[in-house]
């Protein structure tokens, strides 16, 4: 009954804000239009189409919030003004109880607040869909006091989750099977990606190891600080990590009077996103404002401040060789090489015509270089690389989705910190750079040593598995080898015979030279 009565209210909020003309225009359902007119009286619709999903997607609450945030990944899907609309939503959500938030604690650790906290502030300091976040101080396994955050999972959040996602799946089946066009946008295929997202953000554990993954991967490149996960004190609902100082990056008056180079830092941020992607293949992918902070201390001066790492991209040894040939091209303007990669990847039907992919890319691109960030949109041209995808009927890989919406985070950051930030010159030296090493001496030396211990366990045994299989090959490969082994022997023989010969033959010259030279003289 619960499911019905949330359905119910589902549909009237999809109505209330017109998102029926979009089902009706894709689909014209005569009966759908019926349903509309009727409970449709009296509304007003002069809002765009994408602020009325927006708002419908806050009405309904955070689960349908969280989903338009991932929705708003899915370019190729979407036309950019509704995804545009989708990336501004925001988790406005109030904090739950703090005497909750303390009791899950209590529970989790088995342990009063008091003995767990040195102190323990009940003011959440952020709260989301997901999580919300207390300041503490606690003993580290040393004795010494560490100001950390303890993040706690919102109750109940499974189950609400369960409940929405079942709806989705069903919303879902409609859609995809109202027309061709429902199907075009893989409506399953998207519930089915949030579903993965959500389970991921509901494990605190598995945020913790990312974070602790990431704060390995950057501790060398000195650009990007990462809070310490305290491991006594992790749990699937409940995570406490070092408690970051900085100041949000989206106050960029007050780090300008502070001293921080503004300018720099739009840079830094470019490296760090391509040293994750590139060198890691492991990046953090919900980087909105909100989660970075920078670095006013002495020690730390000007470095950016992670947060908040439910949402990780991974990507393999082929997808990063992949891309980084692709932006190497397209920095070099090589479009040919371009339509060549998406051909022998397999992103593009093999019949492909280089030379058209070549000639659509090249539209796409050319008028965007050489210009600073003010002057274009990223997600202008993602987007109408998604409409030629379409034409060439290329394969949209699911692996590089959060890339994409990581991309544009990244575009948005640097077109508020310095909107004369030139993204394709900051980033093609580090791409080149990184060519270079996966083709070159140093590439050969690490794989060497990657694969030394293996080598080192596989020789010592090469004796023992030659001596095992000439003893135990009774079957016909071993009558083979036998056979091949006979020969091997009478062709020595016969060698031996005729080194022999030779030997003879060219003696008996040097003793007939020696004699010729003693009578001549």
């Amino acid at each position: 009954m619960t499911r019905l009565f949330r359905g119910i209210f589902i549909f009237w909020v999809l109505f209330r804000y017109g998102l029926d003309e979009l089902l009706l225009t894709s689909f014209q359902k005569p009966w759908l239009d019926g349903v509309a007119r009727v409970l449709s009286v009296g509304r007003r619709l002069e809002a765009p189409r994408g602020q009325r999903i927006r708002q419908a997607l806050e009405s309904l609450g955070p689960i349908f919030v969280k989903f338009g945030q991932v929705l708003s990944t899915r370019r190729d899907l979407l036309p950019l003004d509704i995804a545009d609309e989708l990336a501004r939503l925001q988790d406005r959500v109030p904090p739950f109880d703090s005497d909750v938030a303390i009791a899950i604690i209590e529970h989790a650790f088995n342990k009063k607040i008091s003995d767990i906290f040195v102190s323990f502030e009940r003011e959440p300091v952020a709260s989301a869909s997901i999580a919300q976040v207390h300041f503490a101080v606690l003993k580290d396994r040393n004795g010494v006091e560490r100001e950390v955050a303890v993040k706690v999972l919102r109750p109940g959040m499974l189950a609400a989750i369960e409940k929405d996602l079942s709806l989705m799946r069903m919303m879902a089946g409609w859609v995809g099977g109202l027309s061709a066009g429902g199907k075009r946008l893989k409506p399953r295929e998207v519930v089915a990606e949030f579903d993965k997202y959500l389970h991921d953000e509901l494990d605190l554990i598995r945020e913790a190891a990312s974070a602790a993954q990431l704060r390995r991967n950057m501790a060398g490149l000195g650009l990007v600080l990462i809070p310490e996960m305290f491991w006594d004190f992790c749990m699937t609902n409940v995570m406490v990590m070092e408690r970051m100082h900085g100041v949000p990056i989206s106050q960029v008056e007050r780090l300008r009077a502070a001293g921080v180079d503004i300018p720099k830092l739009a840079r830094d941020g470019v490296t760090i996103f391509f040293t994750q992607v590139f060198c890691d293949g492991f990046f953090h992918a919900d980087m909105h404002p909100g989660n970075i902070q920078v670095s006013i201390a002495p020690a730390t001066f000007g470095r950016y401040i992670s947060l908040d790492f439910g949402i990780m991209g991974t990507l393999t040894a082929s997808d990063k060789d992949y891309l980084a040939q692709n932006f190497t091209a397209f920095f070099r303007r090589d479009y040919k090489r371009v339509a060549e990669l998406h051909i022998e990847s397999g992103w593009v039907p093999a019949t492909t015509r280089v030379d058209e992919l070549e000639s659509a890319i090249r539209s796409v691109c050319e008028p965007y270089f050489d210009r600073p960030l003010k002057d274009f949109s990223l997600g202008i041209v993602l987007m109408r690389l998604f409409q030629t995808s379409r034409r060439f009927q290329v394969e949209i890989q699911p692996q590089l989705v959060l890339l994409q919406k990581t991309l544009l985070n990244i575009e948005g950051l640097g077109r508020q910190l310095d909107p004369e930030l030139d993204l394709w010159s900051t980033a093609k030296p580090f791409l080149e750079k990184w060519m270079v090493d996966q083709v070159g001496p140093k590439k050969l030396i690490n794989q060497l040593r990657n694969e030394a211990p293996l080598y080192a366990k596989l020789l010592p045994e090469l004796p023992r598995l030659l001596h095992d299989f000439l003893q135990n090959s009774k079957s016909g490969q071993g009558l083979v080898f036998d056979a091949l082994l006979a020969e091997q022997k009478r062709t020595n023989r016969l060698l031996q015979v005729f080194m022999f010969v030779a030997a003879g033959f060219i003696l008996g010259l040097v003793v007939m030279q020696v004699l010729v030279r003693v009578r001549v003289f």
